[in-house]
């Protein structure tokens, strides 16, 4: 891992986890060419769902906030795997997509996914500015309250 990110991570006070075990019949990310494709990420903290429920019934923004967090940060960890621990590889962050469960008046699903964003491009600089997607689901897997795939160019 490039020492500025090693840097980047420790000042916000994050140390990567191990990459979760997929949970279905998938595999946790695919390399395609220069393409990296991490595979749907939950809001998982020591193993478990940290935050769970609908937005816009019982999570709050913030909360929903901090759920994208903790998915970016298993993204980073899936991506550390994939490259053999050197996030340093990772030329770009193309695209992250975001699913927020939510009720259906709930409207604020891109200030939800902005903890996503903001994390990757505090940890990867320039290099983590992304397009994204934030959408609004009924329901996700294991009641989990947000999550976020990703699409990186690597070297």
């Amino acid at each position: 891992m490039s020492d500025h990110i090693v840097a980047r991570l420790k000042d916000m006070g994050i140390s990567l986890p191990e990459a979760a075990a997929p949970a279905a019949n998938y595999v946790p990310y695919v390399i395609s060419g220069n393409l990296l494709y991490i595979s749907g990420q939950l809001p998982l903290e020591s193993g478990k769902i940290a935050v769970s429920g609908h937005l816009g019934k019982n999570v709050d923004v913030a909360t929903g906030q901090r759920a994208a967090e903790l998915c970016a940060i298993n993204i980073l960890a899936q991506a550390s795997a994939a490259l053999g621990g050197n996030l340093g590889r990772i030329k770009r962050v193309i695209k992250l997509n975001g699913f927020v469960a939510s009720t259906p008046d709930f409207v604020e699903q891109h200030l939800v996914i902005n903890g996503a964003s903001n994390l990757i491009a505090g940890v990867l600089g320039e290099a983590g500015k992304h397009a994204r997607a934030a959408v609004g689901m009924a329901a996700l897997p294991m009641n989990a309250a947000v999550e976020i795939d990703a699409i990186m160019e690597v070297a």
